[in-house]
């Protein structure tokens, strides 16, 4: 298909684009890299690309039905909700693009931590 026979997709359409994870799994929003470093070099777009697969950040956008149900696995309840940022393992789950933009399926139990603002959290 070329672009001039593609239909441009509004936000509402894009969104529904995105699976819904299902059993125990959750679906996770890479943030985009930074173009510049902090010393405002131009990074070359692979750079970038290398950096979203190894990204550690990300947030919750969906919650599979079976996710953190197993009492004895999580006898305090979800780790955590639709909407919060977390860090995870790089290169944890499976990596899916949709209209341009990283996600990952990830386990219930990959979710190492929740924060509050990812920006200024690097991978070591």
């Amino acid at each position: 298909m070329t672009e001039e026979n593609v239909i441009p997709l509004d936000d509402a359409r894009k969104a529904k684009a995105l699976p819904d994870p299902v059993g125990y799994k959750l679906l996770i929003a890479i943030p985009p890299k930074e173009e510049k470093t902090e010393g405002g070099i131009l990074l070359p777009e692979d750079t970038r690309r290398r950096e979203e697969a190894a990204s550690i950040t990300g947030m919750i956008l969906k919650i599979g039905p079976d996710a953190y149900t197993d009492q004895e696995r999580f006898p305090g309840g979800a780790w955590c909700k639709e909407g919060d940022w977390i860090v995870m393992r790089s290169y944890t789950g499976t990596r899916i693009e949709v209209h341009g933009q990283e996600f990952r399926i990830i386990n219930d139990d990959s979710v190492e931590a929740i924060v509050e603002d990812p920006r200024g959290i690097k991978r070591v």
